[in-house]
């Protein structure tokens, strides 16, 4: 048998089978690692800088340790990408296929009860067309991943009407279970080697376990996380509770629907149930009677005691509600809604337990919506029982998981202290690929004149670089600001596509912007992390300031409260822990390959002016650092593209 060297080694199988395959001595070492995790069912965390081939480093021994492997990732687009195409490449090359399941959470596929219920949805002509072209696929699909459908999108409104929740879903009571796409992908994961997942299946699994379709994580030998970094949030997310006016308004049509069906509940049951229904929809319109009228998020605590008594009212009566569609009896959809109204009071009543000191809450009103939201301050404790109860290896990666040595962070908050860790710097020579240029005499973030500068030292570095340049904000306000300053002042001056965030669906700027080669992309958050553009196309990423969470934010205001109600420091370890893994994110959007070049700015005075600035630095990868104007403009221009034939300069995407 081969050992790990041989395969990922020079004139190994993954060198012959994948042209353009490196050698690189740290891919082999985080192999062995995940390898010997694997053999002795072990936590471990992996952060594994760019340009390691982290992906194969766990794929190889995942094959190879002939136990049963559950591989979860961030994104939908990973997760595809694994199953479609690295699976399949490593299997070939090592002789060893296996067998592979790709399993996406149940919004992802047809609900075929759902389907015959859209028929009489459907108004608007281009929905009847698209439910037409759904029909015709259903008739032919095996998988129902409505993914194989041309020109349906997720945000379509059809898919919502084609697909089931866990709320809605009739489970063994629907008539269509023996052809439920659920249920076989279900058993299909349950039958295979290897198991593709995303975090939000993988911790519906653990926290909520899917009712009707088996334990997923029960038969795992060993669970590998990429994109390890985003598990702490939404596992604070599926700890907490949440209670939307869309997921009441969902119940209620659901049940108004099943009451509409003669003999669901026997005539006085009906009655009860009907006028239960009435009286949530009454407190439903008293909440929004007294919601604020702007739109925003704010603090529970600060709502007020009117919005505190309608909650409260709204509860009861969700109460009696699920009291009322239960008599129906255990096995009937009438009594499932009533579980659902069940547990809709369940979470009504926790967020609004104001003398509980669980976790923050919040009230997040739109201008058609509102929501309630409660995240607990803590998670360590739940997740590390969770872990216990599933006792297999569980190994987590990502690229940002440690400030320099440290994985306190990241570890801490998952009540994962004293697991193994490991940190594999990325191949790449940062010092001669990339350039830190940290501008003197800036104003400080709080200054009027601090965007009009950081706008203009942006110009200066793009007409250097020749364009090529992601310039990234810490909020929507300032990029909105930068944009209409770009338009007003700079767009006239200079020959540069302009793409903004907003302005067009994410994948689509992304795909203009590697294709235009000299564009300049303003972004916010989604522009930070998981964005991947290798070659001449990206070499200039400038940072408008260090990237802190907002402490007007209730929920960070709540959690900041919290410890330092409970004696500990929330900026040292909380503010300032988060946004140092957040700018080394950004900055890692810069050098995806050997062959790329360029340089980061970061505008923020503080990184240099204040001493918890050495964090920042410690975290970022080891570039070559200046703070002369004429250096930075200089490597820019060493680096830049030749002059092609330069784009339309108007600002539309």
């Amino acid at each position: 048998m081969l050992e790990l060297e041989d395969i990922f080694g020079e004139g190994g199988p993954l060198q012959r089978a994948l042209p353009g395959f490196n050698v690189r001595r740290q891919q082999v070492h985080m192999a062995e690692r995940v390898a010997a995790a694997l053999a002795r069912r072990e936590i471990l965390t992996v952060e594994a800088g760019t340009g390691t081939g982290k992906t194969f480093a766990y794929l190889v021994p995942a094959l190879l340790c002939g136990a049963r492997v559950l591989v979860s990732t961030g994104t939908r687009t990973l997760q595809d990408q694994l199953y479609a195409k690295d699976l399949p490449l490593v299997g070939a090359a090592l002789g060893r296929p296996a067998k592979v399941a790709l399993l996406k959470g149940r919004a992802n596929y047809l609900c075929r009860h759902r389907l015959e219920q859209a028929a009489g949805q459907a108004s608007e002509r281009t929905r009847e067309s698209m439910l037409e072209r759904v029909r015709s696929w259903a008739r032919i699909t095996r998988s129902g991943d409505l993914a194989e459908v041309a020109g349906l999108s997720d945000s379509h409104p059809i898919w919502a009407q084609v697909t089931s929740t866990r709320d809605n879903c009739l489970g063994t009571r629907c008539p269509h279970l023996s052809g439920c796409h659920v249920a076989l992908a279900r058993r299909q994961a349950l039958d295979a080697d290897i198991v593709i997942v995303n975090h939000h299946l993988l911790l519906a699994d653990l926290a909520l376990k899917e009712d009707g379709f088996g334990d997923l994580l029960g038969a795992a030998d060993g669970i590998i996380l990429d994109e390890a970094h985003q598990i702490p949030d939404l596992a604070a997310q599926f700890f907490g509770a949440h209670v939307s006016s869309r997921r009441i308004d969902n119940l209620l049509e659901d049940a108004q629907m099943e009451l509409a069906r003669p003999k669901a509940l026997t005539p006085e049951a009906h009655q009860r149930a009907l006028s239960a229904l009435r009286d949530v929809r009454f407190t439903v319109g008293l909440l929004c009677g007294v919601l604020p009228g702007s739109a925003g998020r704010i603090a529970w605590t600060d709502a007020g005691s009117p919005i505190a008594v309608a909650v409260a009212d709204l509860t009861r009566a969700v109460t009696v509600f699920a009291h009322a569609l239960r008599a129906a009896g255990e096995e009937t959809a009438a009594a499932a809604l009533g579980d659902r109204a069940g547990e809709l009071a369940a979470s009504l009543e926790r967020i609004a337990a104001i003398d509980e000191i669980e976790g923050a809450r919040s009230l997040e009103v739109t201008a058609r919506a509102f929501a309630l939201s409660l995240l607990p301050f803590d998670i360590a404790a739940r997740f590390h029982a969770l872990i216990e109860a599933h006792p297999c290896s569980w190994v987590f990666t990502s690229a940002t998981l440690s400030l320099g040595e440290d994985f306190g962070p990241f570890t801490g908050r998952l009540g994962l202290d004293g697991c193994a860790t490991l940190k594999i710097d990325s191949p790449f020579d940062f010092p001669r690929q990339s350039l830190l240029y940290l501008p003197q005499d800036m104003p400080l973030p709080t200054s009027p004149e601090f965007l009009p500068a950081v706008m203009q030292v942006a110009r200066e570095l793009i007409e250097a670089s020749g364009g090529g340049a992601f310039v990234l904000f810490t909020s929507h306000r300032a990029l909105a600001a930068a944009a209409s300053l770009w338009r007003e002042s700079f767009l006239d001056a200079t020959s540069y596509r302009l793409l903004v965030q907003g302005e067009g669906p994410r994948e689509q700027l992304l795909r203009q912007f590697r294709e235009d080669g000299s564009a300049v992309l303003l972004g916010t958050a989604s522009f930070w992390e998981g964005v991947d553009v290798k070659g001449s196309a990206l070499r200039l990423v400038v940072i408008e300031k260090l990237p802190f969470a907002s402490p007007d934010d209730p929920l960070v205001r709540a959690r900041v409260e919290h410890l330092e109600a409970t004696g500990r420091s929330a900026f040292r370890e909380y503010q300032l822990p988060e946004a140092a893994l957040a700018l080394k994110q950004g900055v890692g959007r810069l050098i995806r390959s050997e062959d790329d070049f360029g340089a980061v700015a970061i505008c923020d005075p503080r990184l240099t002016g204040r001493s918890y600035g050495k964090v920042f630095l410690r975290a970022l990868p080891p570039m070559s650092v200046t703070r002369d104007r004429q250096a930075a403009l200089d490597f820019l221009q060493r680096h830049s593209v030749p002059e092609i034939a330069r784009p339309r300069t108007d600002a539309g995407p």
